[in-house]
């Protein structure tokens, strides 16, 4: 395997596992977010600092950083979570740079706008994988479990969840923390893939990007979220050659699919033996309502 494959299957993994905690957070509990990128910027800069300055071995270093996103995530979860709609969406937009001026003006210990050079590079291709597999085997039980249900209900209608005795601050701030904690790993692993971290790489637009490939893939599909990592991922570094347009493409393919089919590529469907019965029966029924209008 050439390095750069390997290199596109490693962000590969990173991206996949920042956008799990997502999806959880926007798809599966309803809570729109625009701030996500904050948390993997605390995740790398504490990995790169216990890695570089304290002879951390890689392993704790990136579990560490995945633990100190999460509780970042609950004291802002806390006071914020409160906030509903749009109004949290706005709140995540100004945590997240928050996050970002404050490593940017850290003076010393976070070496200010210079970023950290020399991280070692631990994020191995075989690193990236056995965490990408062992936090999606974790995720894909959670959604499927107890806990998935109550996210769910906290999405559709969380009064009516509160009534039926859901605690549902209590699920929206777990969510959240979950969520942070995917993305502080994503985070270490990025410092240890690239071997060097700025600020300024976890600024709003990679908020954006994770939160719409989230969108892409479909709100409340784990499977679609992963189907739209790949996707983009691959459109992203396929059409390097002409960087000067890869954006251009990029927002296309995005903007195309969301007129297609706005519930994203999967909708709420998950990969399985009877996903594509699924989405047969749902497109006869739209067609089938569309002609009983015609009718009409």
């Amino acid at each position: 395997m050439s390095a750069y494959t390997e290199g596109i299957l490693i962000l590969l993994c990173i991206n996949a596992i920042a956008a799990m905690g997502v999806s959880l957070l926007t798809g599966y509990t309803g809570i729109f977010t625009l701030g996500h990128a904050g948390y993997m910027a605390v995740g790398a800069y504490t990995a790169a600092i216990l890695t570089l300055r304290y002879n951390f071995f890689f392993i704790p270093a990136i579990l560490t950083g995945g633990v100190l996103a999460a509780l970042v995530a609950y004291i802002i979860g806390v006071p914020t979570l409160k906030l509903v709609g749009d109004y949290y969406a706005i709140a995540s937009i100004g945590l997240g740079e928050a996050i970002r001026l404050i490593l940017e003006n850290g003076g010393k210990f976070t070496r200010g706008a210079r970023g950290f050079p020399g991280i070692p590079s631990y994020s191995t291709l075989a690193v990236a994988f056995c965490f990408f597999i062992i936090m999606a085997f974790f995720m894909f039980n959670l959604i499927h479990g107890r806990f998935g249900r109550a996210f769910k209900a906290c999405r559709d209608d969380y009064i009516a969840a509160s009534l039926l005795g859901y605690d549902t601050a209590r699920y929206r701030i777990l969510s959240l923390v979950i969520s942070g904690f995917y993305c502080g790993i994503a985070g270490a692993l990025l410092g240890g893939f690239l071997s060097f971290i700025q600020p300024v790489m976890f600024d709003m637009m990679k908020s954006t990007e994770i939160t719409s490939v989230v969108v892409f893939g479909g709100l409340g599909s784990m499977s679609g979220t992963l189907l739209g990592v790949i996707i983009i991922t691959l459109v992203t570094e396929l059409f390097r050659p002409i960087s000067q347009y890869r954006m251009l493409i990029y927002g296309l393919i995005l903007v195309t699919i969301m007129v297609i089919r706005p519930e994203g590529i999967l909708g709420q469907y998950e990969f399985g033996p009877n996903i594509f019965k699924a989405l047969k029966a749902r497109a006869m029924e739209k067609y089938s309502s569309k002609d009983n209008r015609k009718t009409k």
